[in-house]
């Protein structure tokens, strides 16, 4: 607040920041402070208009999720979702982000199905892990989430009726593929129908101020194998644990002195730890991406992946004789990975992304030649390719 100045005995304090002055016998405004005003009467018009709108919004979803009811429909439907995003990005006309646009209308939508009931979303727990977070980002706040122990108890839970959706970890840009939720699809009936690419940013938590008094260091092995250069260079001396989630990190962290956890800002706030350190992977472009596990298939929506495991026959040339037919109907694979089979030695299940739905007519022939030469072969599902989110 500016200095009081005196005019005639009158005491007039300056309000620059307000657009507005104080003096002694009242308060007056200027014309900027009136303009102000003005558009914020504007704004509280039109959010009652959002509101009534949000609310004709809802009426229609419900009549939706009845019809749904009857027939035994899936309520979260990705393929619909992405055409909603899609269809309003194009037509944003400002000032808001795309991907802002995006987030207001995940939360919407979120917030629309819990009208009627909650999506229920298992996760790998506890909360405010990295895949608690790609959960949120992908189902909305409003959904119900459902912490569990391991990658494991998420396809039973699915599998169980206990959740309708789950969120695994699939693979990490720097660390690699995460082997064990491959295998659990070799034995798993539900459907690959969404995915989430998210940014992952890995921050050193501590109530200690100075990185001297830190003397262990608690992550996820991940999460400790991506900072692992950062690591060695400002505490080459720290023991460092393993967890179970870099949630659980955080949680030790907050319980004892000298130690720090390696996690996300989420699990700072939850834990109510500083954050000492940002950004302290060793990769600056590091992404992890995540899958959605469920029982119904999603449909297309002309920008999809699928995702397919097979065994090859133990005979000569067999991968070359698979991805034949593939490379023929000009099929673009985004990715390939190999883990052994379990049940006998040095026989191998290959796991492989490809652009495109296996109901488009050119992939769904190819994918029946495919087939015919494998031992094992199963669509693990097609679904809405992911942008990568912050």
């Amino acid at each position: 607040m500016a200095a009081p100045t005196n005019h005639s005995a009158k005491t007039i304090f300056n309000l620059p920041d307000s657009g507005c002055r104080f003096e002694s016998d009242g308060l007056v405004f200027s014309p900027m402070s009136e303009k102000i005003d003005q558009y914020r009467n504007k704004i509280d018009s039109i959010d009652d208009q959002i509101l009534k709108l949000l609310s004709k919004r809802g009426e229609c979803a419900l009549a939706i999720g009845k019809l749904k009811g009857k027939e035994g429909a899936a309520i979260h439907v990705p393929a619909r979702e992405k055409n909603i995003f899609d269809r309003l990005i194009q037509t944003n006309p400002g000032p808001y982000k795309p991907e802002g646009i995006q987030s207001i209308f995940r939360e919407i939508i979120s917030a629309t199905r819990a009208v009627e009931a909650p999506v229920r979303v298992a996760f790998l727990g506890p909360e405010a892990t990295f895949t608690h977070m790609a959960a949120v980002k992908y189902f909305g706040s409003s959904s119900q989430m459902l912490p569990v122990k391991s990658i494991q108890a998420i396809f039973e839970d699915v599998e169980k009726g206990h959740s309708d959706y789950g969120v695994v970890p699939i693979e990490n840009s720097s660390e690699g593929v995460v082997s064990h939720t491959l295998d659990m699809f070799a034995n798993s009936n539900l459907k690959v129908c969404g995915e989430m690419v998210l940014r992952v940013s890995h921050h050193l938590l501590s109530h200690e101020t100075d990185l001297n008094a830190i003397k262990v260091v608690y992550s996820h092995p991940q999460a400790l194998a991506q900072c692992r250069n950062w690591l060695a260079n400002h505490l080459p001396h720290v023991v460092l644990k393993e967890t179970e989630s870099t949630a659980m990190a955080a949680k030790l962290a907050a319980e004892e002195n000298g130690v720090a956890a390696i996690a996300s800002e989420i699990a700072a706030s939850v834990y109510q730890l500083p954050v000492l350190e940002q950004s302290i992977q060793d990769q600056t472009q590091n992404y992890t991406r995540f899958l959605v596990i469920g029982t119904h298939a999603a449909g297309k929506t002309g920008g999809d992946k699928t995702s397919i495991l097979f065994v090859a026959r133990d005979e000569v040339g067999a991968l070359y004789k698979i991805l034949g037919p593939l490379a023929k109907a000009k099929v673009n694979l985004s990715k390939i990975e190999s883990r052994p089979l379990k049940k006998k030695a040095w026989e191998y299940m290959f796991f492989v992304d490809l652009d495109g739905h296996a109901e488009d007519k050119r992939i769904a022939k190819a994918l029946e030649e495919v087939k015919k030469r494998c031992s094992i072969f199963k669509i693990l599902g097609s679904y809405p390719k992911s942008a990568v989110v912050a």
